[in-house]
């Protein structure tokens, strides 16, 4: 079994920043991992895909946040960060992280960010 937690969402004013962590746990080994993403939901919106990091550390990023958000990983703790900076209100939303463990998808709960102007 396989769960994923998140955390680091919060309220912050436009301009700043958040770093979120989703830590993976279970019978997980890290050679099993074949990628970890953070994708975002906002009210009334379909869930996007925001940041993913490779197996391989091969990063790719939602043209939205290029330049703002930087995705990375800390294989020794299977946890993927995701850090925002220069947050603006249409950032605000659901957080989701997912991570693809033997090709097979797990969903982290979510957690939000809601960035004020």
């Amino acid at each position: 079994q396989v769960q994923l937690v998140e955390s680091g969402g919060g309220l912050v004013q436009a301009g700043g920043s958040l770093r979120l962590s989703c830590a993976a746990s279970g019978s997980i080994s890290i050679f099993s991992f074949n990628a970890m993403g953070w994708y975002r939901q906002a009210p009334g919106k379909e869930r996007e895909s925001v940041a993913r990091i490779g197996s391989g550390g091969s990063t790719n990023y939602a043209d939205s946040v290029k330049g703002r958000f930087t995705i990375s990983r800390d294989n020794t703790k299977n946890t993927v960060y995701l850090q925002m900076n220069s947050l603006k209100p249409a950032d605000t939303a659901v957080y989701y992280c997912k991570a693809v463990i033997d090709f097979k998808d797990y969903w982290g709960q979510g957690t939000q960010v809601t960035v004020s102007s």
